[in-house]
């Protein structure tokens, strides 16, 4: 049993080491960003976690807190395609995924490529659209292929989607069912910048002094990326936890929270479990670390969570929302 406890300890750390240089490259994004997207460390944090675990992105906040700007230059640093999606009520899925049109020289039709197709799609204020198009989105994002006419084609690689809806504003839009945000591995709100950060801000747009971003990864490097966060060592012990978090949303009298199961009309259905478990190795991955700790599970738990926990209506009338209901459950479930 020594023996084995000592070949685990050792393949950890040799795994360990392994991931430290995989992820040299993450450091490089970090400051390629930072030459023009200031005091948004968590959202590019994000955005990196959404990437490496083949996820995609709900980002709400109020407009201009640099979300194009944070996406455009992310795809940019990668050297890969990005599609910007202005969403209206007026959008059609054949506006989005492309369509057939009659080609008359050669008397067929061929089909046009719509903007979905590329590595990088912001799907900009994603409630304003109606409901087909953004199951034309949705589909997209989880089947990873787009049907048009008798003809499949498949989502380039890397493949990611940050969808972006405006909190604020409610006349015109189209909420997007629960169904359908589940489908979103990470919801990320995005709050103001600092006084000092704004400052920066502010004299970097008065100056004209706008820094370019540079390429500095390959899209083939986010690939074989992706493959070494799956290697990620995580312990039967965070296993649990991860799934007794998921479980106290479901069934809170099980797990000594009474005051939340009045709050909660449907708790994290299994692809919040397995969001979870993604989200904490690509999280561990850019810590440069090669194994989970239960602190990993705790940083991207609301991000996760906070859009797959439904509210009761006692829960509205009192103002309490969905991260004040996580918040509790991470402070009952006990921690490995």
């Amino acid at each position: 049993m020594d023996q084995q406890q000592e070949q685990a300890t050792s393949d950890i750390r040799q795994l360990n080491e392994k991931i430290h240089l995989e992820s040299a490259f993450i450091d490089q994004l970090h400051q390629e960003m930072d030459k023009v997207i200031v005091g948004q460390k968590y959202m590019v944090e994000r955005l990196l976690i959404a990437l490496l675990s083949q996820g995609h992105i709900l980002l709400e906040g109020v407009p201009g807190l640099a979300k194009t700007l944070a996406i455009n230059s992310l795809s940019k640093a990668i050297n890969a395609d990005f599609n910007r999606i202005q969403f209206t009520p007026d959008l059609l899925p054949a506006d989005l995924i492309g369509t057939m049109i009659y080609n008359q020289p050669e008397n067929k039709f061929t089909v046009r490529k719509g903007p979905i197709f590329a590595n990088f799609v912001l799907a900009d204020e994603i409630n304003r659209a109606p409901a087909k198009v953004q199951s034309a989105l949705l589909e997209a994002m989880q089947e990873r292929q787009v049907t048009i006419g008798d003809e499949t084609f498949d989502m380039l690689k890397p493949f990611l989607v940050m969808a972006t809806q405006n909190p604020i504003e409610q006349e015109g839009t189209y909420p997007l069912p629960e169904a359908q945000v589940d489908r979103f591995m990470i919801k990320a709100v995005i709050t103001y910048p600092s006084q000092d950060e704004e400052r920066f801000i502010m004299r970097q747009n008065i100056s004209g002094d706008s820094s370019q971003i540079q390429p500095v990864v390959e899209p083939q490097r986010i690939l074989d990326a992706r493959e070494v966060v799956q290697q990620v060592y995580m312990d039967d012990k965070i296993e649990q936890y991860i799934l007794d978090i998921v479980f106290a949303t479901r069934e809170p009298q099980k797990f000594n929270l009474p005051d939340v199961q009045n709050l909660i009309s449907f708790g994290g259905s299994p692809r919040a479990s397995i969001s979870l478990a993604q989200a904490a190795k690509a999280f561990a991955f850019i810590k440069r670390r090669g194994y989970v700790v239960p602190e990993d599970v705790r940083a991207i738990a609301h991000d996760v969570l906070r859009h797959r926990v439904g509210l009761t209506y006692e829960a509205e009338a009192e103002n309490i929302d969905s991260d004040e209901v996580i918040n509790q459950v991470l402070n009952h479930v006990e921690v490995p």
